[in-house]
């Protein structure tokens, strides 16, 4: 399905500033010595937009054209201005505005000239923040890609989106690829042959999960399988699994596929994983089933209990896990289970639970949503130190140092903008617990994704966009 968005226009930031603040005492002194009180006022009118300034010296230097660039690398500037955010270039046919005859090389001009350029990066420009360039990506997968993750060494495993016709049905089977960290890829499943059965089968991938060590990927499928004779189609989540070179691994050696399981965590062994499987439907809660790469799926892990989500604690045998009982009476709780020993405890008991469960990239925090605005993290060392923010139900990912996190303001699988929030410092728990409202920092300037991920360590950002679904990459 296409996302059709609609475009924003880009809005030109607003720059207010008191009229008798030091720097409109200096913009009135400027006029003054100038003998001219008229810039005191078209001084006023570049608060509005970095493009008046380029009209008035164009109109200045006689209407010689000038080449502005927001945000670009520094240039060397032909006047000798150092601009930090900015630069400016003047064609080679205004050289002679410089010469001994042109009038703007009267007294004064000149410097007049300089404190233009000047005071239009300490007005227009916003002020310095982390080094980002998220204007050019450095990789650009012009397929119609349905989801993606990294790898723990920088790689990228992707899926794209691919049709079959048959004499009765239309069928979508994905092929799955490998970006290396030097920009090429390799594919490394073919979906147009691939069956399930000897009933019409299709499929897409929702999502991947690497194994520890970055060499087998758990690919999660929505599968859908027809009924020849004309009944209700077959839907349910299943599991491929595949080594990095490509090779298909069928754990028991038969079925390609295992059925009814999603959400795989590993453990650390790099051979054995704990899927989920629905318990209550439709995907109210889940059980839990060891799956072993080779030998196939094994006894039920914690049986009896039922969950709501679980995520892996990295680098550990354990995950962190919400945990309500099978009639949905009780309150949810937050529970770390050691998927080898089957032990749990638990970590507290929540006030409520809508979704969102993530874990912070050393496994020392937890967050995930009150409701459909109020985001929770709490301190798995001291469950008691928890934050709330009212930043929106979305899709979110932590930054590497946990300082802050990166929300996409939509559910899975829909288009929305990019957000930044810093993460308050945790306080001990209350009844009255104070509720954050962070100001969001936009990232890729608004720009409106379907789906990102950042590399592990931080150093990139991948996103797919709306429409034909690009996978790009970033430095972050």
């Amino acid at each position: 399905m296409i996302v059709k968005t609609a475009h924003i226009p880009t809005q030109e930031p607003q720059f207010r500033h008191s009229e008798r603040s030091p720097r409109s005492a200096v913009r009135f002194c400027i006029a003054r010595l100038s003998g001219d009180e008229s810039l005191f006022h078209f001084f006023s009118s570049l608060r509005r937009s970095l493009r008046s300034l380029c009209s008035y010296l164009c109109d200045l230097c006689e209407s010689v054209p000038l080449l502005f660039a927001r945000h670009s690398p520094p240039r060397p500037d032909p006047i000798g201005v150092a601009t930090r955010h900015c630069s400016v270039v003047i064609p080679s046919a205004a050289k002679d505005l410089f010469s001994p005859n042109h009038p703007i090389n009267r007294p004064n001009s000149r410097l007049l000239l300089h404190l233009l350029y000047f005071l239009t990066v300490l007005y227009l420009l916003p002020p310095p923040s982390r080094a980002q360039n998220l204007d050019k990506p450095l990789v650009n997968i012009d397929d119609d890609v349905t989801a993606f993750a990294y790898a723990p060494d920088g790689r990228i495993a992707f899926s794209v989106r691919r049709m079959y016709k048959t004499k009765k049905y239309d069928l979508q089977r994905d092929d799955i690829f490998l970006l290396d960290t030097s920009g090429k890829r390799r594919r490394l499943f073919t979906g147009e042959k691939f069956t399930n059965g000897d009933k019409p089968f299709t499929y897409l991938v929702e999502s991947f999960s690497w194994s520890p060590n970055g060499h087998i990927l758990a690919v999660q499928l929505y599968t859908i399988t027809a009924n020849p004779e004309g009944g209700p189609a077959d839907e349910a989540r299943a599991l491929l699994l595949l080594d990095d070179s490509g090779h298909e691994l069928r754990p028991g050696g038969k079925e390609p596929l295992v059925m009814n399981a999603e959400n795989p965590l590993w453990l650390r062994d790099n051979t054995t994983l704990v899927y989920l499987t629905e318990e209550v439907a439709p995907r109210a809660l889940f059980s839990m089933k060891y799956l072993n790469v080779t030998t196939g799926p094994a006894a039920k892990a914690l049986e009896g209990r039922t969950f709501l989500a679980a995520k892996r604690i990295p680098g550990s045998n354990s995950a962190i896990a919400v945990e309500r009982n099978r009639n949905l009476d009780g309150p949810a709780r937050l529970q770390r289970l050691d998927l080898l020993s089957q032990e749990t405890a638990e970590v507290a008991t929540l006030d409520s639970y809508a979704g969102g469960l993530s874990l912070s990239p050393s496994g020392a925090k937890v967050a995930y949503y009150l409701d459909k605005e109020v985001l929770e993290v709490r301190d798995l060392a001291a469950p008691n130190k928890v934050a709330r923010l009212r930043i929106g139900l979305g899709v979110l990912q932590w930054s590497a140092d946990e300082s802050r996190i990166y929300l996409k303001r939509t559910l899975e699988k829909k288009s929305a903008d990019l957000a930044e929030f810093p993460i308050p410092p945790l306080a001990p728990y209350s009844s009255r617990q104070p509720i954050a409202e962070p100001t969001p920092r936009m990232l890729l300037h608004g720009l409106t994704v379907r789906e990102f991920g950042l590399s592990q360590d931080g150093r990139f950002l991948a996103i797919v966009l709306p429409g034909k679904r690009n996978l790009q990459v970033f430095p972050f």
